[in-house]
């Protein structure tokens, strides 16, 4: 994929990407619609529940195939009253920043970065687990292992950013240091994937559409798939968080909220091959192939079965030990969760 292909949903151009014409979104609504019946839902909520105290919601623009329930979901947040739903453009690594900040009323965003955000702020509510097996760690000939990073060199957006503490909890697992052990670069996505193909970094957590192009063009190879491989397999990749004080003020409206995201989820998981054509129309992501490879090998149904308390409470604990966060786990999961509206709509949406 050429370089202009990877950039391809960061240049689109904003209206294009945030806004739809009505007549291209009546017919959204009605095909997600017909595929939300197709699974047994409702269109419309229960009549006896209260409408939305707000109509408005602002959501986080961030370019990673594996957020494609965000996107879905904004056609089902219009069917549960929400007629004022904007995508909040910002870095693709820190979702959970303009959450916290109050610039963004809701995102989903790795787990180990949002139990750094709670660690750091009393402004966020992690809500509700959505998908696990996003990420991926690729390595050259001297890592075969996570414990091979030891003395490496490896690449990330930015310090704090979701790649960045993802693997800090990885390596804290398995008895390492993250801030000692590892040499951290920083690099755009882009550069850092071209310098692991000329063996200039060790390694490089990629997360979708870059695990797919890195395997197309045969970069390295796989070290840890979040997907297969434990014990990542058994926690949630990518959570949904809200900014504490819209959670408070809108109670009826995270509901419906929440439910529109679970329901998205659930379309990513039935119907991989409509999700991908969805987001590639709408110009979330650019490559069909890349994004049904994502939605097909992404666990989306995870949210019926798996505890998102255990999740926390995983990487708060490698977080913790690592020194990277001052918060043990029970500060941080009963300082920011909340699983209210996920436990009623799981009996809801019998899960």
């Amino acid at each position: 994929m050429k370089k202009h292909d990877r950039q391809s949903i960061i240049s689109l151009p904003m209206r294009q990407r945030a806004c739809w014409n009505r007549r291209t979104f009546v017919k959204s609504l009605g095909t997600i619609a017909a595929a939300s019946a197709l699974l047994g839902y409702d269109v419309i909520p229960a009549a006896a529940e209260p409408p939305p105290e707000t109509t408005k919601l602002r959501l986080v623009h961030a370019p990673a195939i594996c957020l494609a329930p965000q996107y879905v979901a904004r056609v089902l947040l219009q069917q549960e009253g929400f007629t004022d739903i904007q995508y909040i453009e910002v870095n693709s690594t820190t979702p959970e920043r303009p959450v916290a900040s109050g610039e963004a009323d809701i995102s989903m965003s790795a787990a180990p970065a949002l139990v750094a955000a709670i660690d750091a702020s009393d402004s966020l509510l992690v809500l509700a687990g959505v998908h696990l097996g996003c990420y991926e760690l690729f390595g050259t000939g001297g890592v075969r292992a996570v414990r091979d990073l030891k003395g490496k060199t490896v690449a990330v957006s930015a310090m704090g950013s979701a790649e960045h503490v993802f693997l800090s909890s990885m390596a804290a697992y398995v008895g390492l240091d993250p801030r000692r052990d590892i040499n951290w670069v920083v690099h755009a996505s882009s550069d850092a994937m071209g310098l692991l193909a000329e063996a200039k970094i060790d390694a490089y957590l990629a997360f979708p559409p870059e695990p797919q192009e890195l395997r197309a063009n045969k970069v390295a190879y796989v070290v840890v798939n979040t997907a297969t491989d434990k014990p990542w397999s058994q926690y949630f990749c990518c959570m949904l968080a809200g900014n504490r004080e819209f959670v408070r003020k809108n109670p009826v409206a995270t509901k419906r909220v929440v439910r529109a995201f679970l329901k998205a989820a659930d379309l990513c998981a039935e119907k991989p091959e409509w999700v991908a054509r969805f987001i590639v129309d709408k110009g979330f992501t650019k490559n069909y192939e890349y994004a049904l490879e994502t939605l097909k090998d992404v666990s989306y149904n995870a949210w019926r079965t798996y505890d998102p308390d255990s999740t926390i409470r995983f990487h708060a604990l490698r977080l913790y030990e690592a020194g990277m966060i001052k918060s043990n786990p029970q500060k941080i999961i009963a300082r920011g969760t909340d699983w209210r509206c996920l436990n009623e709509l799981k009996n809801e949406l019998k899960a």
